[in-house]
């Protein structure tokens, strides 16, 4: 699938500079970003959800805890 993305001046400047450190084409560098991005996303919810079961299962002992 093609999408443009239109990117100011100086945020292009920094995606070129850092793909030429890297040896990668800009469109590589981005595809890593967004992957990376999406990912962290996900994993920060999987920890949101799995934090509010715990609290959930766990809310006597966890209030007996903090006595």
């Amino acid at each position: 699938m093609i999408t443009t993305v239109n990117l100011p001046d100086e945020l292009h400047a920094l995606l070129k500079q850092v793909a030429d450190q890297e040896r990668r084409s800009m469109n590589a560098t981005i595809l890593m970003a967004v992957e990376q991005y999406v990912a962290e996303r996900s994993h920060r919810a999987r920890v949101r959800d799995l934090t509010t079961e715990v609290a959930r299962q766990d809310a006597e002992l966890l209030d007996r805890l903090a006595r």
